[in-house]
């Protein structure tokens, strides 16, 4: 497949790769629900509480939360990103203290406890406002959410200092109101879900990406972009994948038009 790629690009004159993965922030598409994530994400960090963003499987969280995260300054914030299992808070705090340049080997809770709340403390007085963001939260187990409570209390709860980002399905939203996570979710103060894109929307989604890597007309026919809507569901990640494989199937014949069957041909790689 990789020859393939190469050929596509080369057919079609593409400048680089179009549906690619990590597409840089300042070429996403600036789209409305990109913006509501971003809202939500600023207001909850200038508060120093806590936002939800949820989203189905391939809908684009993680490329909203990196899209938000990007407008904070390093040297004002101090991004603390990690992803989510379904293990205990001595696993999610082992990932703390990593994103934190903090090195121990120590598994006791109390400790990794205090050696998490001493650097959020020492950012802070350094005027480097720490910003945790969870991925894939709605794996967490319940108690952990109870846990990580604790670790937002400063001063008897009178000096906010760790706003949290909660990104994740929406079972996210169904495990916060649990009593053990009640008062996590006491601190929410924005929530956003990412929906499904419409078709007007994929239209919209295909020719943006086309065009950041440099094609000046849409190669996919109306056809192609409602069998790529349909088949993706409206979900990005299974886009990118059906406009990358349909882009392949129609150099491989020669075609200067996607079209709905080259869209099925590249369905059939999916699962």
């Amino acid at each position: 497949m990789s020859g393939q790629h190469e050929t596509y690009r080369v057919f079609f004159g593409f400048g680089k790769e179009p549906f690619g993965q990590n597409v840089r922030v300042e070429d996403m598409m600036k789209s409305a629900a990109l913006l509501g994530v971003k809202e939500r994400f600023l207001y909850a960090v200038g508060l120093s509480a806590a936002a939800v963003i949820t989203g189905e499987v391939g809908s684009g969280k993680s490329s909203a939360l990196r899209f938000a995260s990007a407008l904070l300054h390093p040297s004002e914030y101090k991004i603390l990103a990690v992803t989510a299992t379904t293990g205990t808070i001595i696993e999610l705090y082992k990932q703390l203290c990593h994103t934190l340049d903090v090195l121990t080997k120590n598994t006791s809770k109390a400790v990794l406890t205090r050696i998490i709340r001493s650097s959020l403390l020492e950012l802070a007085d350094k005027k480097q406002k720490p910003v945790l963001i969870i991925d894939e939260a709605s794996l967490l187990r319940l108690d952990v959410f109870t846990e990580l409570h604790t670790i937002t209390q400063f001063e008897g709860d009178s000096r906010p200092i760790l706003p949290i980002i909660l990104a994740g399905q929406n079972n996210l939203i169904d495990n916060l109101q649990y009593r053990q996570a009640r008062a996590l979710a006491s601190r929410v103060v924005a929530r956003g879900h990412l929906e499904a894109l419409t078709q007007d929307e994929m239209t919209a989604y295909l020719t943006h990406h086309q065009s950041i890597a440099g094609m000046k007309q849409n190669l996919f026919s109306e056809q192609a972009v409602t069998a790529i809507h349909q088949g993706s569901g409206g979900l990005l990640r299974r886009a990118n994948h059906l406009a990358r494989g349909s882009l392949i199937a129609a150099a491989t014949e020669k075609c200067n038009v996607v079209s709905a069957e080259h869209v099925r041909s590249a369905s059939t790689e999916l699962i």
